[in-house]
């Protein structure tokens, strides 16, 4: 009997150091994942940096000045003031028109006409 159960806990002992084995190298294959993943988001965040330094370069108002001045000719830009908009009553909406209902359909529920 003691023979039986020392091949009992043996194997159990074994069965539970190839599980052991499994999720460690399960949680290993995820840490690679997340650190590959950390990764790439540190790349996308500097790139995204880069852009906005790009975008805030490339909007400065004295360049921007310069090209409106350079194409004036071309595109007649003037600068924005508060008379070159209006109030929202001034757009004219379409007028929708309204649907006339000729015919009346009855409608019963399932359980009026069950019963």
């Amino acid at each position: 009997m003691r023979t039986l159960f020392y091949i009992v806990c043996s194997a159990f002992i074994i069965g539970l150091a190839y599980w052991a084995y499994k999720e460690n190298y399960k949680t290993q294959t995820a840490l690679r994942e997340v650190k590959e993943l950390q990764q790439q988001i540190a790349k996308q965040k500097e790139a995204i940096a880069v852009l906005n330094a790009e975008w805030a370069y490339l909007n400065r108002p004295d360049r921007l000045r310069d090209l409106v001045d350079l194409n004036f000719e071309a595109l007649r830009l003037i600068p924005l003031l508060p008379s070159h908009f209006g109030d929202s009553e001034m757009v004219g909406y379409p007028v929708h028109k309204q649907l006339q209902v000729t015919e009346t359909i009855s409608i019963q529920s399932q359980q009026e006409s069950a019963q």
